[in-house]
């Protein structure tokens, strides 16, 4: 009788403690999701801010076609990609690294440093920059969570039994680092 009590407390304990880590990686796993439109949403702005600051350095820069060219190519290959958390990590440093192109072409051009509008712009980029990186630390904050839980034990058999899959942390410098300094304009 009292080996069945025991047995029968070994399996709730295991049943509960199954239950409870399913319940656990099923909220990390609707956190990543959560996070990840956050992420999403913020790229979404950045492709909006792009034709307004490409037009802006258009007007200045008539001999810089293949910079602004690549730039808006980019955004629309970024804007259409719908795939991994990896894939989408490729083309999005590549976007990165086209507008910092950008960027330095901006920096050639003292008068387009100057004007109002596209320093609004980049403003709005740096902001739009730092809210990416935010989300985007809370995204891995909550992969890094979800990770640990299905991949140590014994949390690694639940995730295995009930098909957890692995998810990719999402790794992208942001394109301006910093807002343009309006020292000494006025």
């Amino acid at each position: 009788m009292q080996y069945s009590n025991t047995l029968l407390f070994i399996i709730v304990i295991v049943v509960g403690y199954a239950i409870a880590t399913f319940n656990y990686l099923v909220r990390l796993r609707n956190h990543i999701g959560d996070a990840w439109s956050n992420i999403d949403t913020e790229l979404k702005r950045r492709y909006e801010l792009i034709p307004s600051l490409v037009a802006a350095i258009k007007g200045y820069t008539a001999h810089e076609k293949e910079v602004l060219g690549r730039v808006v190519e980019l955004r629309n290959i970024c804007m259409a990609d719908n795939g991994s958390v990896g894939h989408q990590e490729s083309s999005q440093k590549l976007l990165v690294g086209a507008m910092q192109d950008l960027m330095l072409v901006a920096e050639a051009y003292p008068d387009l440093k100057a004007d109002n509008n596209f320093m609004q712009l980049q403003v709005e980029l740096v902001n739009t920059e730092d809210r990416i990186q935010a989300a985007r630390r809370f995204y891995n904050g909550n992969v890094r969570d979800y990770e640990n839980r299905r991949e140590s034990f014994p949390g690694n058999i639940v995730a295995n039994m009930f098909g957890f899959e692995a998810r990719s942390f999402f790794n992208v410098d942001p394109a301006v680092r910093a807002a343009p300094s309006v020292a000494g304009l006025h």
